[in-house]
């Protein structure tokens, strides 16, 4: 958590920042400077590289953090992005009171894939009790303005949702009516923060405020189906995922003030002044060194962390003790029960006695939403048709925003107007070179300042696609195109190596032919198949497979992006077996496992061959951003390359629904161990693992079913694998309730599968 600007344009009376007991904020800067940001993006990177984080979770904070501008801000989320998104994906957030929130600033929001959350009460008078100007004034119009901003199709993106702080003397059933009418993805209710120094207010004789005022939304929240996710009620329930609130996950935030210092989770200003510091500095401290500050560290150790009370509790493994800052107390320091402790026990009773009514069955006679029709479909681990369409689709959109924003950064050029025409006239060979697994790879290195390592700079794709387009489309024009080493290369098609291009050629595309003149080349390439070979073009090869065809790609420069070397481009005898191989490999498939055949020939469109390692004979990969493909060591067994397609295309398929949805809580710092490997995974591996094994059950499954031997033993072992890692995964509350019914459905194909192979 980032505080980017330590001073509000509010005044709310409830704020922990300004009225609790810790008052550092006086001695800070206004701002947080460029060269602190700087230094912040380079310990996250650090932390991510050494700790081979898959994902990094950053929030914008404050103060208010809309107080430093659109130039501001873009320049902390440029730093940020440039310095960690070559070793990790950025999952960047912010909190903000949404008063100074305008069309320019969603845009970049949008740009920079900012999930933005606001601050907002509930109804006028809810909102107004806490939430106003210094001069009194309320803000209620200001935020209902921002969040119907939120909500306009071009900006839903980066709608994360709402905070609302509980005060138990505004009316529930119009705080939930208000908060439903924003159409948040998500809410988080607060309880006000309290210690048993400075006591929650209380009004009238009931015992248990909090949990009744909460109850009631509850009741109501249930009653409506559950219209939006509310991150209190999800986190207690039985099997719930947890939240930095509830459960006994470990901690996982810590928080950079704007001069640079490390603190702990800033919920803890409210105990006493410096309550939430450590001494540490982000110019001298690294992220680890943090971690070992003992406020930090007791918050790892589960329920041997909290007190004797909260650990002889019966619903200990749901509350998790409460919001650490609310157990403090002087004398006794943090070594108590929640000052909310007989609230949150009978708000869990609450949750526990109110069960869901009976779904309500729509007039199509459907049941399930759209979202839970997709992931109960690929929980059979294979998916239908209709599913690999839609999933190929999102991440086509996903392509075309990138591309869009490699526009924005560069400006209207001769390459994005000819796209852009060709789009109209020709949409189908934009769609089809736009849909090459290597487009999206490309365009974000361009995006990225940094490229990974040993890729080298990366140069503007958009003149190369629409080149690449009009040839597919067979459309006159003619563009400069960049040059990398002596080679362009035109997605999807093939690749021109001619030393002498220089570092730009003009290209211009004819009938059956393109003409390429740079430096101190001039040459003409003939694109008929049947026409003898021009000098230094290599067309993309493919492999006739049952589904369609099968791109060898063994020239595109974006291909390198599996962490593993690749091979350089295969001999004629080689891409030959190679594709044989594959051929063969894709038939067994449509023997073995026919539905996941059927999901094979739904997507996959390319293979990358792996450069060879002795140590390692047989490897696969797939790459997160190369959206139909996998890569693969060329070797010429098809049973164990049937396999090996079926292991990637299982991640390929689940990356494309993790770009949708979250299945794994956002922030989880949850480590699980698996039979499958020695070392503890996080979630989201683990969840990767569970579905690739669910596949390769399913194929010995079936062998060992036309003959035993070997293939028994095989399926036995997957299906074990599989079942322990999904069940360790419904255990961990690390999934969100999507996450839950996508592994529950998951863990009931396992059983169909076992059942049916008995």
């Amino acid at each position: 958590m980032l505080k980017v600007h330590s001073r509000c344009d509010l005044s709310c009376d409830h704020c922990y920042v300004y009225q609790h007991a810790d008052q550092t904020w006086r001695g800070r800067p206004v701002r947080m400077p460029l060269a602190t940001v700087r230094a912040v993006a380079q310990r996250i990177a650090e932390h991510a590289r050494e700790h081979e984080l898959p994902v990094v979770h950053v929030v914008l904070h404050g103060g208010e953090p809309l107080l430093l501008g659109a130039a501001g801000l873009r320049e902390v989320m440029a730093e940020l992005r440039a310095a960690i998104t070559q070793w990790t994906r950025l999952d960047l957030r912010m909190q903000t009171n949404g008063v100074l929130l305008d069309e320019e600033l969603c845009r970049l929001f949008v740009e920079f894939d900012v999930r933005v959350g606001v601050s907002f009460d509930g109804d006028r008078a809810a909102n107004d009790r806490h939430r106003v100007f210094a001069h009194g004034g309320s803000s209620h119009d200001h935020v209902r303005r921002a969040l119907a901003l939120l909500r306009r199709p071009e900006h839903r993106a980066s709608y994360a949702g709402i905070l609302c702080t509980i005060d138990v003397r505004n009316d529930p059933d119009l705080v939930y009516e208000a908060l439903l009418a924003e159409s948040p993805p998500r809410v988080d209710l607060l309880l006000p923060h309290a210690t048993w120094d400075h006591p929650p207010e209380r009004p009238g004789p009931e015992p248990t405020p909090y949990a009744d005022w909460l109850g009631r939304i509850h009741r109501r929240w249930v009653d409506d189906g559950r219209p939006m996710s509310i991150r209190m009620f999800e986190a207690l329930r039985p099997g719930g995922s947890g939240t930095e609130a509830f459960g006994l996950a470990p901690a996982d935030v810590l928080v950079v003030e704007a001069d640079g210092t490390w603190e702990q989770v800033d919920s803890l200003k409210t105990a006493y002044h410096g309550a939430a510091g450590t001494g540490f500095d982000v110019f001298d401290h690294s992220v680890d060194e943090v971690t070992r500050h003992p406020g930090v560290a007791v918050r790892q150790d589960g329920v041997a962390g909290l007190c004797a009370t909260c650990r002889a509790c019966r619903v200990v493994d749901r509350c998790g003790g409460g919001l650490y800052a609310h157990r403090w107390r002087t004398g006794s320091g943090f070594d108590n029960p929640s000052v909310y402790c007989a609230d949150l026990l009978r708000l869990i009773d609450t949750v526990d006695a109110y069960p869901p009514p009976t779904p309500t069955v729509p007039a199509d006679g459907s049941t399930t939403s759209p979202v839970d029709e997709l992931l109960d479909d690929l929980a059979t681990g294979h998916g239908s048709a209709s599913t690999l369409a839609l999933l190929a689709a999102t991440q086509l959109s996903i392509t075309r925003a990138l591309l869009a924003a490699s526009r924005d950064g560069s400006g209207s050029t001769p390459a994005w107007e000819l796209l852009v025409h060709l789009d109209q006239s020709a949409s189908e060979a934009v769609r089809a070179i736009l849909a090459h697994p290597f487009v999206r790879p490309g365009l974000v290195r361009r995006l990225h300042s940094s490229a990974p390592p040993g890729l080298g700079a990366a140069v503007d794709p958009l003149p190369a696609l629409a080149i690449a387009a009009a040839l597919r489309a067979g459309v006159p024009a003619a563009l400069h195109v960049p040059v990398q080493a002596d080679t362009i290369t035109f997605p999807a098609l093939g690749s021109l190596v001619l030393p002498g291009l220089g570092e730009s050629a003009e290209v211009t595309v004819r009938p059956g032919e393109f003409r390429v003149r740079g430096g101190s080349v001039e040459q003409t390439v003939l694109l008929d198949p049947m026409a003898p070979p021009s000098t230094g073009w290599f067309p993309t090869r493919d492999v006739p497979v049952p589904g369609g065809r099968l791109l060898l790609e063994d020239g595109d420069p974006y291909r390198d992006c599996y962490g593993q070397p690749v091979q350089s481009r295969l001999d004629g005898p080689a891409a030959r077996a190679l594709g044989r191989t594959l051929a063969e490999a894709w038939r067994v498939v449509h023997r073995d496992v026919p539905a996941h055949a059927a999901a094979l020939d739904g997507g996959l469109r390319a293979v990358v061959p792996l450069a060879p390692d002795p140590a390692r004979p047989l490897r696969s990969a797939t790459a997160r951003h190369a959206f139909g493909a996998v890569a693969v060591t060329p070797h010429s067994d098809p049973e164990t390359m049937a396999v090996l397609l079926v292991h990637e295309w299982q991640h390929a398929k689940l990356g494309a629904v993790l770009d949708l949805y979250d299945l794994v809580e956002p922030g989880q710092g949850a480590q699980i161990r698996v039979p499958w490997r020695p070392d503890l995974r996080p979630p989201e591996g683990v969840l990767q693992g569970v579905y690739a094994h669910l596949a390769i059950t399913q194929v010995w499954q079936s062998r060992a079913a036309a003959d035993p031997g070997d293939a028994s033993a095989n399926a036995a072992q997957f299906l074990a694998w599989t079942r322990d890692g999904a069940d360790a995964l419904l255990a961990s509350r690390s999934l969100t309730a999507a996450g839950e019914r996508f592994v529950g459905r998951l863990r009931h194909a396992l059983e169909e599968t076992r059942a049916g192979s008995g």
